[in-house]
């Protein structure tokens, strides 16, 4: 019996490092675009489909909710964009190494939380 395996394999106890969050939360990103696709392709159809289209989508686009949800969106295409740039690098060996993995991760989500700051200002 090879001792070196792991003994607890209980998720919610496991402590990832840092880098291993970004990645998750840059899959976890990328689903909700791609679920979020749909409605999008939906209210860009309906929009251009007439002038009462268009009157729709803007007046459902008011509603709080609707806010919340393109805020969410826009949030994930954020953050999907910037920790996509931070694998682009390191394909190129730049921050591919533990320290700078971790501060590629860190920078990943300054900048990340920064964009979905200014984008919820600009969505409200």
């Amino acid at each position: 019996m090879n001792s070196k395996r792991p003994v607890n394999l209980d998720l919610r106890t496991i402590k990832l490092p840092l880098p291993a969050y970004t990645s998750i939360l840059h899959r976890i990103s990328g689903v909700i675009l791609f679920i979020g696709i749909a409605f999008l392709l939906w209210a860009f159809d309906t929009s251009l489909s007439s002038q009462q289209g268009f009157n729709t989508i803007k007046e459902t686009l008011a509603h709080p909710f609707a806010k919340f949800i393109t805020w969410g969106l826009v949030s994930a295409l954020l953050y999907h964009f910037v920790a996509g740039i931070k694998h682009l690098l390191m394909d190129v060996d730049i921050g591919d190494g533990k320290e700078s993995g971790t501060l590629g991760a860190k920078a990943t989500i300054v900048v990340s939380v920064i964009l979905i700051v200014l984008a919820g200002v600009w969505i409200w």
